[in-house]
């Protein structure tokens, strides 16, 4: 089969495009023929090596698919041939990834494609959704009426947070470039702020006098030493991004006020956490309310390039999405 594939950790230029042997599937394993994948963040952390994580080489990169089964292990039950399905926690902890013509997926990791749901549309959001999932309600422990704020809310993540806490019934803040402030208002945000703004705290604390009872940072930013001050009594702040910040900590303001600070990679979240957002994901899927701003197509043969694109920050805002049935360079 035709995959995007490293035999060593390094940049984008260890990538190769060719043809690998095919996998097979295990007892309780499903084999699916892929369409298409989303190329996130994390893969090129993954694939860099600045995410520690098992890989065998040759390693097939790649988080997210959405496809079709082709085939069944004979322990698994509850997915048939023809199957439309999708994953998003491939291409780490020991397993190959998703950027080939097909992929091995244990059953427990796979979930069903909603009836009339595009493909690239989905494969595009399930990643950030699910980050955006799990820091909300596992980690962000969100509560009805409470205060959000979400910094770099035009982002893939940031965007997903805001509609997810919107629709959770939270008043959602949100910082962004100023030409993104009418994005994040049309998904809900009541008041969204410009994150150059000298400002910028004074307003937060003036647009939540009580305090924030959540904090997301996806900007990776970390900028404990502000914002932690702004938390209510046990806010909670969640931080996404940024591995190579070293934030000062101002440790009296969070255990006087019982607030706590948090780091959350999807990566190690469990199989039950993920099948948990999975479920949350397919309804908004199937409800037409979760969308990426912006999506690029791209032939399989290009993960090359879109990775080197990526690291780059020429992708800002938007998502790539490789397909496996186009031409190479198409």
């Amino acid at each position: 089969m035709r995959a995007a594939y490293i035999e060593e950790l390094g940049s984008p230029d260890v990538i190769r495009y060719g043809e690998i042997a095919p996998p097979r599937p295990g007892p309780t394993d499903v084999l699916v023929d892929v369409l298409a994948t989303a190329v996130d963040p994390v893969d090129t952390l993954v694939r860099s090596g600045t995410f520690r994580t098992h890989v065998d080489f040759p390693f097939v990169v790649g988080r997210d698919l959405v496809g079709t089964v082709a085939e069944t292990g004979p322990g698994v039950t509850g997915f048939r041939t023809g199957d439309r399905v999708w994953c998003n926690s491939l291409g780490h902890g020991g397993r190959q990834g998703a950027a080939a013509e097909q992929a091995v997926v244990a059953a427990d990791r796979l979930y069903r494609l909603p009836d009339g749901v595009d493909p690239c549309a989905a494969v595009a959001v399930f990643h950030p959704a699910a980050t955006a999932y799990l820091a909300l309600f596992v980690h962000g422990r969100l509560h009805v009426g409470e205060t959000v704020l979400v910094a770099g809310a035009a982002g893939n993540v940031g965007s997903a947070l805001v509609t997810m806490a919107v629709r959770a019934g939270a008043r959602v803040l949100a910082t962004a470039a100023a030409r993104d402030v009418r994005y994040c208002a049309e998904l809900g945000a009541a008041e969204v702020f410009d994150y150059r703004d000298p400002d910028l705290t004074e307003r937060a604390r003036a647009a939540a006098p009580s305090g924030l009872d959540l904090y997301l940072d996806t900007a990776g930013v970390n900028d404990l030493e502000t914002w932690v001050d702004l938390l209510a009594l046990r806010g909670r702040a969640v931080l996404l991004a940024g591995p190579r910040t070293r934030p000062v900590l101002p440790a009296g303001a969070l255990y006087m006020n019982d607030r706590s600070v948090v780091g959350f990679v999807i990566s190690h979240a469990t199989t039950g956490e993920l099948a948990e957002a999975a479920a949350y994901i397919n309804d908004l899927l199937g409800r037409g309310v979760l969308r990426s701003r912006t999506i690029e197509v791209f032939p399989l043969s290009a993960a090359a390039d879109v990775h080197a694109r990526m690291e780059k920050g020429e992708l800002h805002g938007r998502r790539a999405v490789l397909r496996t049935d186009l031409a190479a360079g198409g």
